[in-house]
């Protein structure tokens, strides 16, 4: 009886000690972000400061103070801001839906046998190499200039993850699995419904997710190429600049980078609400 009562408080102790650990290590990893905001706002300011001072070009870099009253109190900006805030989502979620859709339906082609993947699979790196600002200049004189030509451009960003994390995934179900599909006499359709696809997942949503935050980017930077039509932070981005008015330049640019976390951060989160019951998503 005793021999159990100090197991059970060992166990007891380990697992206070987990549990204080754990507690240590949230702690931690909640602080170190805000430390680092913290000295990057410090260091925004010297920089300013000695645009300000020293250089004597005010415009250049504007005090953080200044971007965020921009964002936040400056009734004559924000409205153009969030115009062009929803019009680069827009371009996001219509670029990002296109490569999903494309991207899961190559890989799904390639996994079906070895040639295809052979012959498919090149073209596929050729597009994540190919520098797409090259193409710009194409896409323009093929497609125009305003919101299809954004999408596309959108799509050759966003395309290449989703390919290749679904193909990863396709192909990692295990060997055994397969031939016990096999011999059961199971379809390819079954197989893939059944057997593949349920295994690709994390991969899936892992590609989905890197697809998701390179959409953001893509949109912003067909933005700054295509810029008639409804313009978004990409043209405002470009419109601030021109006009030297450098908070307003720094806010759009603040605000298209807290976009695409949070889209990143939205994703991440949906993966781990869909799956993470069954496998481990980070």
């Amino acid at each position: 009886m005793a021999v159990d009562t100090r197991v059970t408080t060992a166990v007891e102790r380990r697992s206070a000690a987990g549990r204080r650990r754990g507690s240590a290590s949230r702690t931690r990893n909640a602080v170190l972000p805000v430390v680092v905001f913290v000295g990057l706002i410090g260091v925004g300011y010297l920089i300013a400061l000695y645009y300000d001072k020293v250089r004597e070009l005010p415009f250049l870099v504007p005090y953080p103070h200044l971007v965020l009253k921009a964002i936040v109190a400056e009734p004559a900006f924000r409205p153009q801001l969030l115009e062009a805030l929803g019009n680069t989502a827009l371009i996001a979620v219509i670029g990002l839906a296109i490569a999903i859709v494309l991207g899961i339906a190559w890989a799904v082609l390639m996994v079906q046998a070895k040639w295809i993947e052979s012959a498919l699979f090149p073209y596929a790196v050729v597009l994540q190499c190919i520098p797409i600002l090259a193409l710009v200049p194409l896409i323009g004189s093929l497609f125009g200039y305003e919101m299809p030509s954004r999408i596309i451009v959108t799509v050759l960003f966003a395309l290449f993850p989703m390919v290749a994390n679904t193909l990863f995934g396709l192909q990692s179900v295990d060997k055994g699995q397969r031939e016990l599909f096999q011999l059961q006499g199971a379809s390819r359709w079954t197989t893939l419904t059944k057997l593949r696809f349920p295994a690709a997942l994390p991969s899936i949503f892992i590609g989905l997710r890197n697809s998701a935050g390179l959409s953001v980017i893509g949109a912003i930077v067909a933005d700054q190429f295509f810029q008639r039509g409804q313009g978004g932070l990409g043209v405002l981005i470009s419109v601030m600049n021109q006009r030297l008015n450098g908070a307003e330049m720094f806010a759009a640019i603040v605000v298209a980078s807290v976009f695409g976390v949070l889209v990143f951060v939205l994703f991440g989160w949906l993966g781990r609400l869909a799956i993470g019951r069954w496998f481990d998503f980070n």
